[in-house]
C-alpha cells in the first residue's frame, strides 16, 4: 500500500479526493505547509497532492529543506560571513564548534576577504591581463586555503571563496572549514616513517665499514626498537625472516614477549602456525581484534587483547613478519596497518642490505655493487609506487604531497648511497690468496669445518689443507654430529651457527660430551643467532672455556688463522 501526503487548505475541497485515495492507500493530510513539510521529514512519501496554487511554494519549500539537511548532514562546517566578520548562517557542523574555534573562523574569513579585496585593485587588475607576450589569467573567484591551531592540539583547515556583486564588490565570503586533527597527526607519522626509513637503511661508508656484520645487525636491530616505541608506539613486537630452506620463520628481534612465545615454532604455512604463519604464506597482513576469538592466534604477550602481523616484502616476496601486540582489544586500526606495512618494507630493505654485505658470496667488488643495488632496486620501487599512490590521494594538499616528495627524494639518496658503500672497502675471505706455509702449531691437527655453504667449507678447508690440517666437512649439523661422534679426537671444531638439521649449539653440546672436549669456533653468516647458541654455549658453566670464538662473516683470512692458532695453543697448553 502506498502512502500519500494530501495538503489540503482551509476550504476543505480536497475531503472527497481524501476520501477516494484511502480507498486503496494510506494517507495523511497536512492542513498546513509546515506540517506537510514535518511529515516529509518524518517518514517515506510516495506522492503529494495539492492544489496547483499551493504546488510551486511546496516544491520550493522542499527544495530548501533537502538543501539544509544536506548542509546540516556533511561533516565539514559551512558558514557564510559579512564583511565585518561576522557569521550570518551557519549548518549545524559550524554551530556544534566552541566558540574559541568560531572566533577564529571569523578572523580567518576577515583576512581572506582583505586578500580578495587586494585581488579586485585596479594594480592586480592590470597585472592580471597581459605582459608583453604573455598573458596572465585572473581569477577573482579563485578560492584560497588557510589552516590555523588551537592550543597546537587541534588544527582546522578551510576553504574561503569571495561572494562578488554585479558592481565586482566582495560582499560575502562563504568558508568550509573541517577538523584536520587527523590528518595532521597522519602527516607527522609520514614525516616519521621517512626519517625512520632513511635512518634505517643509512649507510656511511667510513662508519659501516669499520662494524663487522654482528654489530651492524645490532645498530640495525636498535634503530627498528627505537623507532617502533617511538613512531608507531609499539612496546611489544617480534621479527621472524623465513629460512627458504626449511620454511621456518626465525625469531631474530624479540621485544616485550614472553619466554614461551619466542620459544614457539612457526613456519609460513596458512594453517596451524598462528597468525605469523598465515601472513608469511600468503602475503597479507592480519589484524586480530581480539585473540580470545581468533582461533589463528597462538601464545604471544601474557593477557594480550590485540595484534597486528604485516609481512616483510622484497621483491614482491615475503621475507619475513613483522608481528605487534597490544594488552588492549581493536588496539589496531587500517591506518596502522598502511604504516606498518610501510615500515616494514624499510626494514626488509635494510635487513637485505646487510645480508648482501656478507661478502664472501661475491668474488669482485663489481659484482657485489651490481648485486647489492639489483637486489634493492624492486624494494625501493615498491616504496616509491606506494608514496606516489598517496601522493595522488592528497592532490591539492600541498603540504602532503610535499612531505611525501620529500620521500621520492630520499630513495634516489638511498639507491646511490648503497652503491657508494658496496663499492667501498671490504673484508673478503681471501683464501685463495693465503700462501701454502709450514706452522708447526697447525701441522697434523684434526679439524672439522661444519657449514652448509659449499664454497665456504670448501674454502676453509683448503685454506687449513694447506698449513698441513687434516681436515673434515659437513654440510649439515646432523653429519658433524656423527662426525664427531665417530672419530676418535678433533682438535678443533669449525662450526656454521644456523644449519639444517642441528644448530651450532647442538654441535657444541656434541663436543662437550666427549671426553677430550675440543675447542669449537662458532661463525654466522649475517650475525643471526636464532637459537641463542652463542649466548647458550658462553653461559654453559659446565663446558667452561669449550667456546673458544665467535667469528662473524665476512672475516678476513689472518682473523681466522688467529683464531684457529689461539684455540688450538690453548689446548696443546693443557
Amino acid at each position: 500500500m502506498q502512502r500519500l501526503l494530501v495538503l489540503a487548505g482551509p476550504s476543505g475541497r480536497q475531503d472527497s479526493l481524501v476520501d477516494l485515495l484511502r480507498t486503496q492507500h494510506e494517507v495523511v493530510v497536512a492542513h498546513s505547509m509546515e506540517a506537510a513539510l514535518k511529515e516529509l521529514r518524518a517518514g517515506e512519501i510516495d506522492a503529494v497532492f495539492s492544489d496547483a496554487a499551493d504546488f510551486l511554494p511546496l516544491e520550493r519549500a522542499i527544495a530548501s529543506q533537502q538543501s539544509g539537511l544536506i548542509l546540516d548532514t556533511i561533516g565539514e562546517g559551512i558558514c557564510i560571513t559579512d564583511e565585518q566578520g561576522q557569521i550570518l548562517w551557519a549548518n549545524r557542523r559550524m554551530k556544534q564548534w566552541a566558540e574559541p574555534i568560531r572566533d577564529r573562523i571569523r578572523a580567518v574569513c576577515c583576512e581572506a576577504r582583505e586578500i580578495f579585496v587586494n585581488q579586485q585593485s585596479p594594480a592586480t587588475e592590470d597585472r592580471g591581463k597581459s605582459q608583453g607576450n604573455v598573458t596572465l589569467p585572473h581569477h577573482p573567484n579563485r578560492s584560497r586555503k588557510f589552516s590555523f591551531s588551537i592550543d597546537e592540539t587541534h588544527y582546522f583547515e578551510m576553504f574561503c571563496s569571495p561572494v562578488i556583486d554585479s558592481s565586482r564588490r566582495v560582499t560575502q565570503v562563504v568558508a568550509i572549514c573541517w577538523d584536520a586533527t587527523s590528518g595532521r597527526r597522519l602527516q607527522q607519522k609520514i614525516d616519521a616513517i621517512d626519517q625512520a626509513g632513511r635512518e634505517l637503511v643509512r649507510l656511511e661508508g667510513e662508519a659501516i665499514a669499520k662494524l663487522n656484520v654482528s654489530q651492524r645487525l645490532k645498530l640495525l636491530e636498535e634503530k627498528i626498537i627505537k623507532f617502533c616505541r617511538q613512531l608507531m608506539h609499539f612496546d611489544h613486537f617480534a621479527i621472524r625472516l623465513l629460512d627458504r630452506k626449511t620454511n621456518k620463520l626465525e625469531l631474530v628481534i624479540c621485544v616485550g614477549m614472553p619466554t614461551e612465545a619466542m620459544e614457539v615454532e612457526l613456519f609460513a604455512q596458512p594453517d596451524g602456525n598462528g597468525i605469523s604463519g598465515y601472513v608469511a604464506s600468503t602475503g597479507r597482513s592480519y589484524i586480530c581484534a581480539d585473540v580470545t576469538k581468533d582461533s589463528r592466534y597462538v601464545t604471544g604477550l601474557a593477557n594480550a587483547g590485540g595484534s597486528l602481523t604485516v609481512p616483510l616484502m622484497l621483491h614482491d616476496k615475503v621475507i619475513g613478519v613483522f608481528n605487534i601486540e597490544s594488552s588492549q582489544t581493536s588496539a589496531f586500526t587500517e591506518d596502522d596497518r598502511q604504516f606498518a606495512e610501510i615500515f616494514g618494507r624499510y626494514v626488509a630493505v635494510a635487513i637485505n642490505i646487510l645480508n648482501l654485505l656478507v661478502v664472501e658470496r661475491y668474488n669482485t667488488t663489481g659484482q657485489l655493487a651490481s648485486d647489492v643495488s639489483s637486489e634493492i632496486a624492486g624494494p625501493l620501487n615498491d616504496i616509491t609506487s606506494e608514496t606516489t599512490l598517496l601522493m595522488d590521494d592528497y592532490i591539492g594538499n600541498d603540504d602532503m604531497r610535499r612531505r611525501l616528495q620529500v620521500i621520492l627524494d630520499n630513495v634516489t639518496k638511498i639507491r646511490r648511497s648503497v652503491r657508494e658503500v658496496a663499492e667501498g672497502p671490504k673484508t673478503i675471505l681471501g683464501g685463495d690468496a693465503a700462501p701454502k706455509a709450514a706452522d708447526p702449531l697447525l701441522n697434523g691437527k684434526r679439524i672439522l669445518v661444519a657449514d652448509d655453504e659449499p664454497n665456504i667449507r670448501q674454502t676453509i678447508a683448503d685454506l687449513l689443507g694447506r698449513f698441513g690440517c687434516q681436515v673434515d666437512t659437513a654440510s649439515d649439523g646432523a653429519e658433524a654430529i656423527a662426525l664427531i661422534a665417530s672419530k676418535a679426537k678433533y682438535d678443533l671444531v669449525l662450526s656454521d651457527i644456523k644449519m639444517p638439521h642441528k644448530n651450532g649449539y647442538e654441535i657444541f653440546a656434541a663436543v662437550q660430551k666427549m671426553g677430550h672436549k675440543a675447542p669449537v669456533i662458532l661463525m654466522t653468516g649475517f650475525g643471526y643467532d636464532p637459537n641463542h647458541s652463542i649466548v647458550r654455549a658462553t653461559q654453559d658453566t659446565s663446558a667452561g672455556a669449550g667456546l673458544s670464538a665467535v667469528l662473524f662473516k665476512p672475516f678476513k683470512v689472518d682473523q681466522l688463522l688467529n683464531e684457529i692458532r689461539k684455540a688450538v695453543g690453548s689446548r696443546a697448553a693443557t
